[in-house]
């Protein structure tokens, strides 16, 4: 019997097109995001990357790139794990976002604030470089079924870790109370167990 293997195809940089280079290099260092090249050929050729933190996808920009105009990339994802301090964080680096808002469902118009239940994929904020190139910071706590390996858990930085350990700290509470509130001795397994099932969007142990 003959298998297939398919082949790994992985986005890895995406080009924004931007009117100023040296401005748009600071502004995105400004973002503390990782500074990953600065290569000039000529006067006619300049690539920049930066890549987010945590992020396995960079961005790229310069001369001799596109033939887009500056700022027309728009709805960049920025997948976090807390919008509100991914937003302070933001402001705090001098960048104007938008408020939080949150959808009651996928095409429903915006409502202020974060969502009201914390629904995983449904609080957002937004900002701007300054040629205009639109991010859109999406909170992701919970994926779908069948968007990650249902064995792997991939924490790619202390922040995210922290905040995935206080969800399921929260979440083990609750078990306690339903098991009459006496101490689980087996708690680390039963957070690895929760962790797991959170990003893989399998059903979450009670």
């Amino acid at each position: 019997m003959t298998s297939t293997r398919t082949l790994d195809m992985k986005l890895e940089a995406v080009v924004i097109p931007v009117s100023d280079v040296d401005r748009a290099k600071r502004f995105y260092s400004g973002l503390r995001w990782r500074l990953d090249a600065d290569f000039v050929v000529g006067d006619v050729f300049r690539v920049v990357q930066f890549t987010p933190p945590g992020s396995p996808c960079s961005i790229h920009f310069g001369n001799g790139l596109t033939t887009a105009a500056p700022g027309s990339a728009k709805v960049l994802y920025l997948i976090v794990s807390d919008i509100d301090a991914a937003r302070a964080e933001l402001v705090a680096r001098g960048v104007e976002a938008s408020e939080v808002f949150h959808r009651a469902g996928p095409g429903q118009p915006a409502i202020s604030g974060r969502h009201p239940e914390g629904r995983s994929y449904s609080s957002f904020a937004t900002f701007s470089d300054p040629d205009g190139n639109g991010w859109l910071l999406q909170e992701v706590t919970q994926r779908l079924p069948g968007r990650v390996d249902a064995h792997d858990t991939t924490v790619t930085s202390s922040a995210d870790l922290a905040a995935a350990l206080r969800r399921a700290a929260a979440a083990h509470g609750e078990h306690e109370k339903r098991t009459g509130g006496q101490r689980d001795e087996n708690w680390p397994d039963w957070y690895a167990e929760y962790m797991v099932a959170e990003q893989a969007g399998t059903p979450l142990p009670t």
